[in-house]
């Protein structure tokens, strides 16, 4: 027991040492704790807590605040989009093989590194999707995908926030925050009139996911194979089996969903 907790009072001051300083003061950062901490609650929540509390109980009515909660979302990945164009692609100095946090402008760098906060926080702010499922008993839709999706983006979101916070990360999360412009937008449409629900074009939705994991792989890739670029290869090579995996986890549930009761109909 006393080499474990040593090992974890090492690995622990590892991370207060190598913290970005840039982010060291920021919240959820310099500690592996507070997002540990985040996780394990979610995930007990959403998977034994929150069932069982359920179990007996209606579905609660909070369609007023899952819809405020989908405008949110909707600003809040407009506003990163936003920051992401003005600080990093509209950017004399941009790069679209290697994004490089910027060196020159401490101002504009301490921008970028806080808009990449700001995603985290967004991706901690998405755990309510769950939540939500689970007051209002929609337990069918809490499936593998869904619960490790949220999971794996927190996780190593908050590794890249606090180690490696702008660069190559401005990629991803610019396609992640629109697409989720898009989402957001169907999900608070959806419940202003449940009807959108059946909506033709629903499907898409799913399709945009998939080519997100396309293009961020992709991308990912091509960037192996440029020398000079300022950020380590092993991210990217961690992240192009993650966007493998994400991608037959969506195409799974696409087929599930639109192609199979599609050929039982004909």
């Amino acid at each position: 027991m006393s080499v474990l907790l040593s090992s974890i009072q090492r690995a622990t001051e590892w991370i207060e040492q190598n913290t970005d300083p840039l982010v060291k003061d920021l919240w959820f950062m310099g500690s592996i704790w507070p997002v540990t901490i985040v996780v394990i609650a979610y995930l007990y929540f959403v998977l034994k807590l929150g069932p069982e509390f359920m179990k007996f109980r209606n579905p609660f009515n909070i369609d007023r605040i899952v819809m405020i909660y989908n405008a949110i979302q909707v600003i809040f990945s407009l506003y990163l989009v936003k920051e992401a164009f003005r600080l990093v692609w509209l950017r004399n100095d941009y790069r679209f093989y290697c994004i490089e946090r910027n060196k020159e402008d401490p101002d504009i760098a301490n921008q970028q590194v806080y808009t990449v906060w700001l995603f985290l926080i967004s991706k901690f702010l998405d755990l309510l999707d769950t939540v939500f499922f689970v007051l209002r008993k929609k337990q069918s839709q809490i499936t593998f995908l869904h619960v490790y999706h949220h999971t794996l983006v927190i996780t190593f979101g908050w590794y890249l926030t606090n180690f490696y916070p702008g660069g190559q990360v401005a990629f991803f999360g610019t396609i992640n925050a629109f697409v989720h412009v898009i989402m957001y937008s169907y999900y608070f449409l959806t419940v202003i009139n449940p009807e959108y629900k059946k909506a033709w074009w629903k499907k898409y939705l799913t399709t945009i996911q998939l080519v997100q994991f396309v293009i961020t792989g992709l991308h990912a890739f091509i960037t192996l194979f440029e020398p000079d670029c300022d950020f380590p290869r092993f991210i990217m090579i961690l992240a192009i089996p993650q966007d493998i995996f994400m991608f037959i986890l969506f195409w799974d549930f696409y087929k599930k969903a639109y192609i199979k009761p599609k050929k039982i109909k004909q």
